[in-house]
């Protein structure tokens, strides 16, 4: 929840630090942003802490994945350009990849219902495709994250190939997939917030969702590799790669 995050100030130092140590033994490798917290909510606009960490991949030549659902990311583009052609990558990406830059668009749904509910405040999933078009257009190698789908949601046939078919019209270079984890019972925790949006979304399904989940944090393996297999299947269909390596 928001009221819990908490800015640490002190990243760049740090960062920039730990960068100098990996630039002197040669240990470049892409950064990723975003994993956690999107880099772009808009806290960034007063912290700079985004940009100020793009200043110093660019300084020590480190490559960046940015996995975002904020516009935000474009008052950077110039430095992003900067990284992307100066980047120093490591051998077996050179060939594979050959970009200092991966620029990653989540989605969850399409459902702007849904998306209210879940991420309010958040760019609608609209918006959100044409920031992929908009990056394709800058140049930059960018795609989709479906991450995390839905399950019994934005995981169905219908819904899965509706995302499929707007990432390849707007162009996008790839799209991830990737089911969803609920972690914790505290009251800010992520397993704790989700239940409370399916009280509201659809309460029928929370009996599902405790038998797909059981006492871990994750769903089964039979579904993740069901999931896997039809969004490999789905994405050879419509002809967009289900990773970012070609």
């Amino acid at each position: 929840m928001e009221e819990g995050l908490s800015a640490k100030t002190n990243a760049l130092e740090i960062l920039d630090k730990q960068l100098v140590s990996r630039a002197k033994k040669g240990q470049y490798g892409f950064v990723a942003l975003g994993s956690g917290t999107d880099a772009y909510i808009h806290h960034e606009e007063k912290y700079l802490l985004t940009r100020g960490m793009l200043e110093l991949f660019l300084k020590h030549k480190f490559p960046v994945f940015i996995s975002t659902k904020c516009t935000l990311i474009k008052r950077d583009l110039d430095l992003l350009k900067e990284i992307d052609a100066s980047s120093i990558l490591p051998e077996d990406l050179k060939t594979t990849i050959g970009r200092g830059v991966i620029l990653s668009v989540s989605v969850s749904s399409l459902n702007e219902t849904i998306t209210n509910l879940l991420e309010p405040g958040a760019c609608s999933p609209v918006k959100r495709f044409e920031l992929v078009s908009h990056l394709k257009q800058k140049g930059f190698l960018a795609g989709i994250n479906a991450m995390p789908l839905l399950p019994f949601i934005s995981d169905t046939e219908d819904e899965l190939e509706k995302i499929i078919i707007k990432a390849k019209e707007v162009g996008a270079d790839y799209l991830l997939a990737g089911s969803l984890t609920l972690f914790g019972n505290n009251p800010a925790d992520s397993k704790t917030l989700f239940y409370k949006f399916l009280e509201r979304y659809d309460p029928g399904l929370i009996p599902r969702y405790q038998q797909l989940y059981a006492n871990n944090y994750y769903p089964s393996f039979t579904y993740q590799n069901a999931l896997k297999e039809q969004v490999a299947r789905l994405c050879h269909k419509h002809q967009i790669r289900n990773s970012i390596q070609s």
